[in-house]
């Protein structure tokens, strides 16, 4: 028997970036859910009101949403790997700001930089990744482990921010970046390859990227406060009007540009605009997920904040090994838009079982009410690589930076829509039930039930677009089984 050969110095160097790559992915989107079961202590150290704690989530959430696409199309103008080692000394610096921050005006200020750091570094790690492997089987592989890091981030999020939040205090969620931040940057700089970008005269469109930031922040903004205000309230209405003409002069000003911000060729393509719209949806959908669930298991069933993360622990297991282990293999046998269909379907599932779970702790048993919704969720493993994969399909190398950007941005618009959408219908549902005299923990299951049925919903739509708009690029085809063999991924 032939001993296996060793990795070359090529595949080492790309195996060492794309980890610096998921590092930074993960760091994301840690943030994004590392400090949900930290708010109480935060609130209670710092003096929040109750509507001002809502700005820990959603200063972040602005800055990050509105500046993705900016910063994924100045990563091609400058260079993709300055901006991904700018962005990750903005959020470094940042999180040692929001760490010690001392009252809620600083750490409002501090969530908001590390916002800006986010979308510097997100926005390009996809254009990165997909220069970097070119070959479609080891693409595949290395998109799997970066929507991993995506995927289970959320879960592990809440772990960790579970047992740093009690075990030490709310400032360790922030300070433990610290480390990893710098770590990130000291790997990347020989580990990723260098890029000098078209230069700045190839897509300097000032008044472009004005119109873009305007107009994705204000309507972001908009669609986070629509529990404080309302969906038809003329706040909401207003801002979502201006909002929706800041972008129309956005795309009017692309189409006559000389040198724009964002070529429209890119929307031309079904692959970038099919998975971008179903992306929006699946991440509203998945919402109730991530966020909901977890919320269950603290309210109706009384889990702590770490014992939460633990209950949702096997749907990141699940996974980690269906995206890591599985996807890739199956995208290459099956085909990325087959395996996405697949992958919605389980998720569908998810959600309709969700549905279902019992109103009151007394009713509920782990085992059986929610172990097999944790487990279904190897539909995200399925699913995210595939999108990913049929979202940069057709990026060309010159716009990788822009199209990552671009789907990093549905991703934030989807998420604010789901936050926005599915929290107030629960609200409102748990409203209605408790004015009819039910118990508290059974008014608030039958608000989640009504959010998992409407994001069932979502993901079924879905999964009509996938079927109807994705298809293989042309000028591809199904590799065989004896090409697989030949070629073994390097990844």
């Amino acid at each position: 028997m032939s001993a296996t050969a060793a990795p070359s110095p090529r595949t080492r160097s790309r195996r060492l970036a794309l980890g610096v790559l998921a590092t930074g992915m993960l760091m994301t989107i840690l943030d994004g859910s590392i400090v949900t079961v930290a708010m109480p202590a935060i609130q209670s150290d710092l003096g929040f009101t109750p509507a001002g704690l809502t700005w820990v989530v959603n200063a972040y959430l602005i800055a990050f949403g509105s500046l993705l696409l900016l910063a994924g199309r100045l990563g091609d103008l400058i260079g993709r790997k300055r901006m991904f080692l700018a962005g990750t000394g903005v959020f470094t610096a940042a999180s040692l700001l929001a760490g010690v921050a001392a009252s809620p005006g600083v750490l409002i200020a501090a969530r908001f930089l590390q916002g800006v750091g986010s979308a510097m570094a997100s926005a390009v790690g996809l254009g990165i990744l997909v220069t970097l492997f070119t070959e479609p089987r080891e693409r595949a592989k290395a998109i799997a482990v970066f929507s991993f890091t995506g995927a289970a981030g959320a879960s592990i999020g809440q772990v960790l921010g579970g047992v740093l939040t009690d075990a030490l205090a709310w400032n360790w969620i922030f300070f433990i970046n610290l480390p990893i931040g710098i770590a990130t940057v000291l790997v990347a700089l020989p580990a990723l390859p260098a890029d000098r970008g078209l230069g700045l005269k190839a897509g300097a469109d000032a008044l472009g990227a004005l119109l873009v930031t305007a107009g994705l922040m204000i309507g972001i903004y908009a669609v986070v406060k629509v529990g404080t205000y309302g969906a038809a309230s003329a706040h909401t209405l207003g801002l979502g009007a201006l909002a929706l003409l800041l972008i129309a002069g956005f795309l009017v000003r692309q189409a006559t540009a000389r040198n724009p911000l964002m070529p429209l060729r890119i929307l031309r393509s079904r692959g970038v605009s099919g998975a971008n719209l179903v992306q929006m949806l699946m991440v509203a959908a998945l919402f109730s997920f991530q966020v909901l669930v977890a919320l269950y298991l603290q309210n109706v069933l009384g889990y702590g904040a770490a014992r939460t993360g633990l209950a949702m622990l096997p749907a990141a297991a699940v996974i980690g090994a269906v995206s890591l282990g599985l996807s890739a293999r199956l995208n290459a046998r099956f085909g990325e838009r087959n395996v996405l269909l697949a992958g919605l379907v389980l998720l569908i599932g998810v959600l309709g079982l969700l549905t279902r779970v019992p109103g009151s702790a007394a009713q509920a048993n782990y085992l059986t009410d929610l172990l097999p919704v944790m487990l279904l969720a190897a539909g995200f493993g399925l699913a995210l690589p595939a999108l990913t994969s049929l979202g940069m399909s057709g990026a060309k190398a010159e716009d990788a930076g822009l199209v990552s950007g671009l789907f990093n941005t549905t991703q934030q618009i989807g998420m604010a829509l789901g936050v926005a959408v599915l929290s107030t219908l629960a609200a409102s549902r748990t409203e209605s039930l408790t004015a009819d005299g039910r118990p508290a923990a059974e008014a608030l299951t039958g608000g989640f039930h009504l959010a998992f049925g409407v994001g069932a919903g979502l993901l079924t739509a879905a999964l009509v677009v996938a079927f109807a708009v994705l298809r293989r690029p042309k000028g591809t085809r199904q590799a065989t089984p004896a090409e697989r063999e030949a070629h073994p991924a390097a990844v």
